[in-house]
Formats: C-alpha cells, structure tokens, sequence
C-alpha cells in the first residue's frame, strides 16, 4: 500500500543534534541558524534528503521552521501543529505560536544585544528574507550560508531522488504544453520581460504537461525551468530523467549542475516571483548582470483556472473516489464494535481505492484520528500511536486519491456508536458552516478572505471556531493543496470560474475529539437571478458526493433551508453513487441517505 506507519522521526534525537549544530554555529561564529520545513521549489511536501526540519526537532509536520541559537531553539507552528508538535518535539525545542508570534520579534527578543544569523538562501524566498532583513536591520545581521549547516552534520542524509519523468496527456490536460508556453510567454512579452525563472515543481508540470513521482502524493518532477517569452524553455533536469520522454523542439533539456552557468546567460529582464524563487536565484541573476523584474509565476493562475477538460476529469475522478468512499463507510458501519484500530482504518480505506483500478497514489497521508486523536489536526497514525477505535468515539477520517483525471480530498467525522450531545451540538454547527459555504453567492471580484467568515458564523454564535481556513486549492492530478486560491482571512486572490477549492470547516477539542466535514468546490458563474442588479454573481458547485453522518446531526438546530440543501444533498449522492455500488453497500446508502 501506499500508507505508511513508520515512525518518520526521533525525538530523542534532538539534544544530540542540536549540540552538533550548535558546535558548528560556534565554528563558523553564528548566533543561530534558520532551519525551514521548506525545500528549493516551496512545495508542502520536500524528499526525504529536504527532510531537515524533521530530522533536527523531530517535528514532521508539512509548515513550520526552527530558529536555533545558542541558548534556546525555537520551533514555530500554525494552528494545525499547536498539539502535533508538543507530542513530536523535545523539550531542548521551544514550541512558538506562528504567525502570531513574527520571527523578527522573536530574535529580536532573544537577541536584545544583536547577532548573526545564518541561513541557506536556497531554502527561504527572496519576499520571505527581505520582510525578514527589513525588521532586523541595524540590529541581527543574516549571513547566508554556503553549505547548510543540517547538512554537515547529517551522516546518513539521503540523495535527492532522480525517477522517470512521464507525458501528461492532453485528453487529460485539455490544453497541448506548446499552446500553454505560447501563452504564458505572451504575458511576458506583454509585460515587457524577457523571460522567468520558475522554481515551482506544479508550475513546471502543468506547464510542460510532464508528470513525476520524486515527492511523495505529488506527480510532480525535482526540476528548475526558465520560460521565455516566445515560449521557449529551458528545462534544468538530470537527461536520465527524460530519457524515455518525448519533448518538442521548443523544450531544451539540461543538468541541474549546468543552471548556474545557463542563467549567467540570460539578457534582458528576468521576472522572478519574489514568493516562491530562491534567495540564491535571486544573487546569481544579480551577479550576471540581469535586470530583474518581481512579479508572480505566470503558471500560478491559468493552473489554478482549469478547464472544461480538466473540471470535467475532475468530476469523474470524484464520482469514482465517491464509489470508493461509500463502499469503505458502508464495511465501517459494518464491523464489530471495538474490533478496529486507526490503522486498520487507513488500510482498508486504501484497499477501496485500490479496487477502482485507477488509483495512482493517495493525495496525501489519510488522517484517521480516533477520539482524542481526531483533535491533532493534521495526525498521522503510526505504530506507536495506533489507537483502537471504541464505541462512543468520533473518528475523523481525512483522505483523497490521485487519478490520472483528478486529485480528490474529502472529510468525514462518523459516530462509532452514541456520542454525547456536546459533540452532536458541535458537529452540525460545523455542517451549517459547511452548507453555508455550499450555497453561497457572491459578486464576480471578491477574495477568499471575504467569504472564510460564512463558514465560520455558526461556530462563532456558539463561542467556538477552528484554527485552520476554510479552504484550499487544489490541482489536476497535481498537489492537493495548490494555489493562489484560498477560503481563508489570510487569502487575498480574486477567485475566478474553474478554481477548486476545499470547502471544510471544523471544531477540535484538546484530548476529547475532532471535527471536520469536508467537499471539494469548484467556482463557476452564477445563474442570473430575475431581481439581479450586481452585474455577474459567482457561486460553487459541489464535486463531492458520500453522505454526511446523519447520527452525528442535531436536527432542532438546523433551519429549513439547511434541511433542504442537506436532503437535497443526500438524494444526489444516492442518484449519481448507489448504482455503481455492491449490493451491500447499497443498502448502506439507502438508509445513509435517508430524508431528514
């Protein structure tokens, strides 16, 4: 299977190691050094050699950094993370609360006499180290390093990997890789700029319609590329790669040892996206004498913005995850009370994927947390942490697949048995949030950030909340979280038709149980309305379709219209799932999908 159980990191590794960083910091007269989660490309998931925030502080989580001095190390989490990382780290880490507490102000604080900092500039963004360098100025002095610290002191550290790179093909991508490079090179002619760096791995694959498996749940291939504004690119991968992979006369292929000197040649002016290029970049593009231009990756948005072809394979993707989906809730409702542990949930979850044919890979760890577990927002079981499932438990099941016409992620909390009032309460404040977000409309040109709050209100009425947005972006058979587009107050990227986006409130409660409830959207133009005067409306339509835990619901709270949408709901799921379904599972959803 795809899933592992391993144990990904040692805590009790890390006042070794950090005394081994620290020895080197004192060698080479640093205050402190910043270890990020991140790798070159910023993608969420990093190879396991990119491994190095995990293997210095034993946290695993997919965001975060540490900023390790010589008296203390601080580790600095998300809402996601606030229980993850006590769990995971030592206590020679100190965890922080981020973005609440800036990294400025903490070393400022740590450092009241001043200091130096160093950093490897091909992990932190040349937007990320100027806001850093700005608050800093005249008191700590970043030092950017030319070999990473974790580096010299990790012994067994593994090699980048280097797998075949395969064709996406355009029955899935809907758009040839020539017409997507022609277009993205004709906004950079008309912006005036003669080429762009591209650092982005997702970026690079949508573009060239080019598919890998270097990153774990990510199709994507650990490569560079400069786009030009004909069209043209120069692609910064090992040839080994591409040996079997049949590229147009457009394309040039090289090794990523050789992408110094092919960027020394460059002329002109050279757009690089100060949110996602390489501080190093960013100096070797200044020491060759180019004229740089900040602005955003040309790929971001036409990749975010699919097409008819691609929102098409997307539904049939959802369609079929949703077969699997039913089938594994429908074995779940079936088992034997106190007979299950997380992990054997994880593993048969698969196994029904598997059993479409059509499964790639899973498009991200399933996160299956049973009670307490479920508050650990982004949990991952593995054999020390395995918790059996016991009647009266919520279990929060987090999963998607990877097909090659879509990437899905979906939520489920299910009641194993009777649950208490407090949870049920809880729970349909969370689906009302959910249906809110499902049925909302709203003016063409407004942001994510504009619409987080309607799934929030619920919650909000009730003196909770959710630490974590609403939504996320996400691809075509690409990353499951993909950008600019977001249901978040820290969003600020107009949405636009064709954008999917997760639609998945949720409430945590600290060593009792979590909450979610998650469907994938998708943003389209509203029908017009007969008392219409706002020019174009824009509105979501759902891609996901397995029935929401009607145990769980606490009917007295819901309005008529939240019974309508959810009846509504449950009779489409039923139309458009049960046919292709086992007899048993069949008879699941009749009952799952019952009128309210």
């Amino acid at each position: 299977m795809f899933q592992t159980f391993d144990i990904p990191s040692d805590r009790s590794q890390g006042p070794r190691r950090l005394a081994q960083l620290r020895d080197v910091l004192r060698a080479e007269a640093l205050d402190g050094f910043l270890v990020p989660r991140a790798d070159a490309h910023q993608g969420e998931y990093v190879a396991a050699k990119d491994a190095r925030l995990a293997w210095l502080t034993g946290f695993t989580g997919s965001a975060g950094f540490c900023a390790a001095l010589m008296d203390c190390a601080g580790v600095f989490v998300d809402g996601r993370y606030r229980v993850q990382v006590k769990q995971q780290v030592d206590g020679c880490f100190s965890p922080v609360n981020w973005p609440e507490t800036d990294l400025s102000d903490w070393l400022l604080a740590q450092l009241p006499q001043g200091g130096k900092i160093g950093f490897d500039p091909w992990l932190h963004t040349i937007s990320e180290l100027q806001n850093l360098s700005d608050k800093l100025a005249g008191h700590i002095e970043l030092a950017a390093v030319s070999h990473n610290l974790i580096d010299r002191i990790w012994g067994d550290q593994p090699q980048l990997p280097n797998r075949a790179v395969s064709a996406y093909p355009v029955e899935h991508a809907g758009e040839s890789a020539r017409l997507k490079r022609t277009r993205c090179g004709a906004e950079l002619a008309q912006a005036g700029h003669d080429s762009v760096f591209l650092s982005q791995t997702d970026s690079i694959a949508w573009l060239l319609n080019i598919r890998g498996t270097d990153i774990p749940r990510v199709p994507v291939a650990l490569c560079f590329a400069v786009l030009h504004k004909t069209g043209a690119v120069q692609l910064f991968i090992e040839p080994s790669a591409t040996a079997q992979l049949t590229l147009d006369a457009g394309i040039t292929i090289a090794a990523p040892a050789k992408m110094i000197g092919a960027l020394s040649a460059l002329s002109g002016v050279v757009r690089v996206d100060p949110t996602s290029c390489p501080s190093a970049i960013e100096s070797l593009l200044q020491d060759a004498g180019c004229s740089l231009s900040y602005g955003p990756d040309p790929c971001v948005l036409p990749k975010a913005c699919k097409n008819s072809v691609e929102i098409a394979g997307t539904i049939t993707a959802h369609l079929r995850d949703a077969g699997a989906m039913c089938e594994f809730l429908a074995w779940l409702d079936a088992q034997p009370a106190d007979t299950l542990s997380e992990i054997d949930v994880v593993r048969a979850l698969e196994g029904f994927r598997q059993a479409t044919g059509a499964l790639k890979d899973i498009s991200f760890d399933t996160i299956c947390g049973a009670g307490p577990n479920g508050a650990i927002i982004h949990y991952r079981v593995t054999e020390d942490s395995n918790r059996a499932v016991k009647p009266g438990d919520l279990l929060l099941i987090d999963s998607g697949g990877q097909y090659l016409d879509g990437t899905t992620d979906i939520t489920r909390t299910v009641a194993m048995g009777d649950v208490g009032n407090a949870e049920k309460s809880a729970f349909t404040r969370v689906l009302q949030g959910m249906i809110a977000m499902s049925r909302i409309r709203w003016p063409a040109g407004l942001r994510g950030r504009d619409l987080d709050l309607a799934a929030r209100q619920p919650l909000w009425m009730a003196g909770q909340d959710y630490p974590h947005g609403t939504g996320h972006g996400v691809g075509s058979f690409l990353s499951v979280h993909e950008g600019p587009q977001r249901l978040s107050r820290a969003s600020g990227q107009v949405l636009k038709p064709g954008m999917i986006l997760s639609n998945e409130p949720g409430f945590y409660k600290e060593d009792a149980f979590g909450i979610r409830i998650e469907n994938l959207i998708v943003v389209r133009e509203a029908a017009r309305l007969p008392s219409q005067t706002v020019p174009d409306m824009l509105t979501f339509q759902t891609l996901t379709w397995v029935p929401i835990d009607r145990n769980l619901i606490d009917l007295d709270l819901l309005s008529a219209q939240e019974r309508a949408w959810l009846n509504i709901y449950h009779q489409t799921c039923y139309d458009q799932v049960a046919a292709g379904l086992s007899p048993a599972a069949q008879h699941w959803m009749q009952a799952a999908c019952a009128e309210i």
